[in-house]
């Protein structure tokens, strides 16, 4: 199957000039040419015959036919109505493939699983993601509370590394809590330019993301929560209590805040980037019951 596989520069050719492709850079369009990077992908994803999978962004479907291989259904999502028909051609030996027209983040995928899939199968997504839009469709598929169970993406290097960060490092901050919060975050696999058509200017790593079944926190309102963790990052050279007094500029004194950190028991001079996700869960519990009970 491999030698036949889309997934490769001579195959991705043939397909872009048969139907005259051309790349669009507002949609972040790099099309994968390794097969054995997509089989590295569905290893970790741990992909099954009795998996549904769902697959956002297909392109030309180099992943989605290792998908519709090794998994038991596949959904893509392609917002390029210009792939579509190519996509109906290249993937037409697969007859568990379905094609969906439409953006990612304005799709109901609850009731697409519903309609789609077997009831109660186990429901993986694994995507190759658009980097100008990765936080979004992420948040989007975590705060959605949807029945899957795990996330597998290629994304720029940068952000796989942000999102599975831990404390007292450089890439830790609002946006790996906020992901930390829903799942057990790990990168994978860094994977090189060259892999890619036409390659992209940064580095690439697959990010596997296991679906918690609770918080590893109990806070008092989510929204919040996450606004107020984003705040506590706002200047990351200056203190949690610099952060607040700005943040919380015309609701709080600085006396208040100053004794609401004592009753937390965290110390204000400390950087946002040295807690970790229970003393942000304990600060902001605080905050909210001071500021909208």
């Amino acid at each position: 199957m491999s030698n036949k596989a889309i997934a490769t520069a001579k195959r991705t050719k043939e397909i872009l000039e048969k139907f005259g492709f051309s790349f669009k850079k507002s949609l972040g369009q790099n099309f994968l040419i390794d097969v054995n990077i997509l089989e590295k992908i569905i290893g970790y994803a741990e992909i099954n015959k009795d998996t549904a999978s769902i697959e956002i962004g297909p392109g030309m479907g180099a992943l989605t036919e290792q998908l519709a291989i090794h998994s038991d259904k596949v959904v893509a999502f392609e917002i390029d109505q210009r792939l579509v028909p190519i996509l109906q051609e290249t993937l037409s030996n697969y007859p568990n493939i379905e094609i969906i027209n439409e953006d990612v983040l304005k799709a109901d995928i609850k009731s697409i699983i519903t309609t789609h899939f077997k009831e109660d199968q186990e429901v993986k997504i694994v995507a190759n993601l658009p980097y100008y839009i990765t936080t979004p469709i992420l948040m989007k598929l975590l705060m959605d509370r949807l029945p899957i169970s795990s996330i597998t993406v290629m994304i720029q290097k940068e952000v796989a590394d942000r999102m599975a960060a831990s404390p007292n490092t450089k890439s830790y901050g609002s946006l790996s809590i906020a992901v930390q919060y829903y799942t057990n975050a790990r990168v994978v696999m860094n994977v090189p330019k060259t892999v890619f058509m036409p390659q992209p200017n940064v580095d690439s790593s697959v990010l596997h993301l296991k679906l918690r079944k609770e918080p590893p926190v109990q806070v008092e309102n989510e929204a919040y929560f996450f606004d107020f963790v984003q705040a506590c990052f706002g200047q990351r050279r200056k203190t949690l209590r610099n952060n607040l007094v700005r943040h919380f500029d015309s609701i709080l004194t600085k006396q208040q805040i100053e004794s609401l950190l004592t009753e937390s028991e965290i110390d204000g001079g400390r950087r946002g980037e040295s807690l970790n996700i229970h003393e942000f869960a304990t600060l902001s519990n605080t905050f909210y019951s001071a500021t909208v009970k």
